[in-house]
């Protein structure tokens, strides 16, 4: 019997977890994936932040100590086993002091200095516009220079030296002493050294994260998502624009938002092609964050958001890997643009969606997951998980093409409404 920090696990000589583990369950999830019948539906609900709290740690024990962390979401996974795990590269585990070096103006975190949210909170972005309407000819003109004088010394207080550094001003004659000059000045070095350190220390923690989520495959449990990728629209209104003054440039700045998911859409797709080169057969998470409904027209969905999408869907088909894609939100009226990618090849996880439609709609094309509302497990009864399970399982299951997942994270919820959902789709997610 091999021990990993105080927590037994039998061999697979002695009938504990083992290799066939694994491979059953990597196969029940891909035969989903490819809509196929599995042997039973698939069961990997996103873990987010509960198995810490259930542990008995606080969210900022995990973010300031990556292995007591790792240790919960490792207790959760042999306890539940999961069909794969998802949801603990979110969370920002172990990112505490450099989060605390990078002087973020974007992000507050338990354990952040300024005591900003409770210590058993998720980490919370803060939007607002970096770009400024007088600041776009600038941000037209010369992206890189707006990025670098403007952009991120409004992100992080580390950065603000970099407002002063004029690069936007060098043209082709440039004297190059001008631009060690430029970075150079003191504000600006100690800036660069600090991010060396900080480099140093994401190197490290990726080295972790890498090593747990190998640990899990080696106890018998595929990690869901190793990649990822994210729509330009949403760049844009997430750390451009932010979303009030996004929703007033879809009618003012129409051509300026093109021209920047066009630029931005030729580096994702570098990107998953990078990705591709080590992540064959792994799935890349994409979160879809203003796609939903009633955010943009129908007309502005397609043509702003959906066209590259679809785009990037594609790139990773055509990488190797699967599209693992997130909706946030809403999204009834956006299921007839998802029936157009590859049969079989895209896996759409629903956070709010009317779930038979889903299944009615995409069901001859896509694999559909998610749908299980949270608020069941933290404040409903055990008999109401039940029922809600089954009531999935009876509208999504028949003809595979079908993970059950819960909507999103469920940080509050209660060990017996958890331990409900886990046997009921074990037992009548059978085909």
């Amino acid at each position: 019997m091999m021990e990993i920090k105080g927590i037994k696990v039998k061999s697979e000589s002695e009938g504990g977890i083992s290799v066939s583990d694994l491979n059953a369950r990597r196969k029940r999830f891909e035969d989903a994936a490819a809509l196929k019948e599995p042997d039973r539906v698939p069961v990997c609900p996103p873990m987010q932040c509960w198995p810490i709290l259930r542990a008995g740690c606080t969210m900022k024990d995990a973010l300031y100590d990556f292995d007591k962390g790792a240790e919960c979401y490792v207790k959760y996974v042999l306890d539940f086993e999961p069909d794969q795990v998802t949801g603990h590269q979110h969370v920002y585990m172990g990112k505490g002091k450099i989060l605390e070096r990078m002087k973020s103006k974007t992000l507050i975190w338990a354990g952040d200095p300024k005591g900003r949210v409770p210590d058993n909170s998720i980490h919370q972005f803060v939007e607002y516009p970096v770009l400024l309407g007088e600041e776009m000819p600038f941000f037209q003109r010369d992206y890189t220079g707006w990025l670098l004088e403007k952009g991120l010394p409004k992100i992080s207080d580390l950065l603000t030296p970099f407002e002063g550094l004029g690069v936007s001003r060098l043209g082709p004659s440039y004297d190059q002493s001008q631009v060690a000059a430029a970075f150079s000045a003191p504000g600006v070095r100690r800036a660069i050294e600090e991010l060396w350190a900080i480099h140093e220390m994401n190197e490290e923690l990726a080295k972790k994260s890498t090593a747990l989520d190998d640990r899990f495959e080696e106890l018998g449990f595929p990690v869901m998502t190793r990649g990822i990728a994210m729509v330009p629209f949403d760049e844009y209104s997430d750390f451009i624009r932010g979303t009030v003054d996004t929703m007033i440039d879809l009618f003012d700045h129409q051509d300026l938002i093109r021209k920047f998911c066009d630029a931005r859409l030729e580096h994702t797709l570098e990107f998953i092609r990078a990705q591709g080169r080590f992540l064959k057969g792994r799935c890349v998470f994409m979160p879809l964050h203003k796609g939903m409904d009633k955010f943009m027209s129908d007309e502005q969905f397609r043509d702003l958001y959906w066209c590259d999408l679809r785009t990037i869907i594609e790139e990773i088909i055509k990488n190797g890997m699967t599209p693992y894609i997130y909706t946030e939100g809403p999204y009834n009226s956006r299921l007839p643009h998802l029936t157009e990618v590859p049969k079989g090849k895209v896996i759409f996880h629903f956070e709010d969606v009317d779930m038979a439609g889903a299944k009615k709609i995409l069901g001859g094309t896509a694999c559909i997951a998610g749908g299980f509302p949270v608020w069941l497990l933290e404040f409903g009864t055990k008999e109401r998980v039940v029922e809600e399970c089954k009531r999935l399982l009876d509208a999504c299951a028949p003809g595979g093409g079908y993970i059950f997942e819960t909507g999103c994270g469920f940080d509050g919820a209660k060990e017996e409404n958890v331990e409900a959902m886990f046997e009921t789709v074990k037992t009548l997610g059978k085909y």
